[in-house]
């Protein structure tokens, strides 16, 4: 297996994928997939082949969950220092290899250069977060109510974990979870998304640089997801599952796990609302726009969908929103000043014309792209601002995960409130005023796990991630993440 050529791809970047595994990475040791099977992948801003890498069978997926179920124990009893300090150094060797990922994410999954560094940086503080989180698991002690014993309340790994991750922030998505897994004494089986695998096999080595012993992380990748994943889930030795995709997926992955009862994180889809009230600051609500649209090219789960502005603001936010949109430079991630990279692949632009027609087709207006950008190759739509969406439009009701700003007007705040809930989704919000009560109510009344305040960006390392309805269960990050991983016993001593 090795790199393939591309005539748009530096001498800088061969180097960076030939020294990329190719392999299945199981028990510490990289082997081919069963029968030497591979799977292609490609660069979204051209559509031409990059590398060649092991393309999994649900043998090996079982075989990295027998190096998975061997480790735990050991894993599991190792204290947590030492489990801390190998999150630290991988931290610390992340950091060193920065570079080298931010490269590397643009390549695979095609977001501009600079967005891919902050990608690295936000991974990283999941492995400095958790490193110190591994030593602050704790129990409870003490006497219960009538006098006649002491309750015993203690925390403990809750065995090995399948994570599931996408293909938008691949290193992110994956330190997100591998981290409170390790830090909690769990080992894991990690399947990355087909189109965007490069990372994580590169990041499995940063891994076994940092200590991590041989079956507590293991690596799939693989085109076969259902087929691959199934056995994992329904094997009685798993006993935590999670994913970060569509809700659809989630959907069918819950009743997988039902069958063994797992304990399950899922982080779904969203609907985000963006609220404009008429007492905000309308140079800081459109600059919290432009970060809440268009990062990543609006492929984030975080990306806001629907921006509900107050009547009276609704066509300056749009003249100023399309000033801003129509001057963001589209093109190949590496490319000196490019905001708006390629979509993930055509299906994704396909997608993002077809809800932008809608609206046009239901009484919208573009003013400024809605078109892919056909002088190009590779999967690009032009970022677009859209205003006057109408109610019916399915832009409202789809996640557009591309650069489209849609904006409906709304009328005063009952009706805003209405209009944000009015979604089967509830991941986050975002609320632009200058109204502290008007703030705190709608804290109180938008039907999301997560809200922005007077920003457009709300992820932290140090926050509880996660969703309300049908946008997801559990939490990832914070102080919560570690608990996701943790089972509780109670032991009831009695009186001497």
């Amino acid at each position: 297996m090795s790199a393939l050529p591309d005539p748009t791809v530096t001498n800088r970047e061969h180097e960076l994928l030939a020294s990329v595994p190719d392999g299945l990475f199981i028990d510490g040791c990289w082997r081919r997939a069963t029968g030497g099977v591979t799977m292609t992948v490609s660069d979204p801003a051209t559509g031409e082949p990059v590398k060649e890498v092991a393309n999994a069978s649900p043998e090996d997926g079982l075989a990295a969950l027998d190096a998975a179920s061997e480790a735990f124990p050991a894993w599991a009893a190792r204290p947590a220092r030492q489990r801390a300090e190998i999150l630290r150094r991988a931290f610390d060797l992340l950091q060193e290899r920065k570079e080298d990922f931010a490269l590397l994410l643009t390549i695979e999954m095609g977001k501009p250069l600079p967005e891919a560094r902050n990608e690295v940086d936000y991974g990283a503080e999941f492995l400095r977060w958790f490193s110190e989180e591994a030593v602050r698991i704790q129990g409870r002690y003490g006497e219960n109510p009538e006098g006649t014993g002491r309750v015993i309340v203690s925390q403990h790994p809750v065995g090995p974990c399948f994570l599931i991750t996408p293909w938008n922030f691949p290193l992110a998505m994956a330190t997100r979870k591998i981290a409170p897994a390790l830090a909690a004494g769990c080992t894991v089986v990690i399947k990355p998304a087909e189109l965007t695998p490069l990372t994580m096999l590169a990041f499995a080595q940063l891994l076994q640089d940092a200590g991590v012993p041989g079956g507590v992380v293991n690596v799939i990748t693989t085109s076969m997801s259902g087929d691959v994943s199934e056995p994992i889930i329904r094997d009685p030795r798993l006993r935590k599952l999670s994913f970060t995709g569509s809700t659809r997926v989630g959907q069918r992955l819950l009743r997988q796990a039902a069958h063994g009862v797992l304990r399950t994180s899922m982080e779904l889809g969203g609907n985000a609302p963006f609220v404009v009230f008429d007492d905000a600051d309308l140079d800081k609500a459109v600059e919290g726009a432009i970060a809440a649209k268009f990062r990543n090219t609006g492929q984030a789960c975080t990306a806001a969908n629907r921006f509900i502005v107050q009547r009276s603001l609704a066509d300056e936010f749009a003249e100023r929103a399309t000033d801003r949109v129509s001057g963001l430079r589209l093109g190949r991630g590496t490319e000196e000043g490019v905001a708006i990279g390629p979509l993930i692949n055509e299906a994704a632009v396909t997608k993002a014309d077809r809800l932008v027609q809608d609206a046009v087709a239901r009484g919208a207006f573009v003013t400024t792209g809605g078109r892919r950008a056909g002088e190009r190759r590779g999967a690009f739509y032009e970022p677009t601002v859209v205003k006057d969406v109408q109610p019916g439009s399915e832009i409202l009701h789809e996640e557009i995960f591309g650069p489209v700003l849609a904006i409906i007007p709304f009328d005063d705040e009952q009706d805003a409130v209405r209009i944000a809930n009015d979604t089967d989704y509830g991941l986050v919000s975002y609320v632009y005023t200058e109204n502290l009560a008007r703030g705190q109510r709608m804290i109180e009344r938008l039907q999301t796990g997560m809200m922005g305040l007077n920003t457009g960006v709300v992820s932290n390392a140090a926050a509880p991630f996660g969703g309300w309805k049908r946008s997801g269960l559990g939490r990832e990050g914070g102080a919560e993440g570690i608990h996701e991983y943790l089972q509780t016993k109670y032991t009831l001593a009695p009186r001497s």
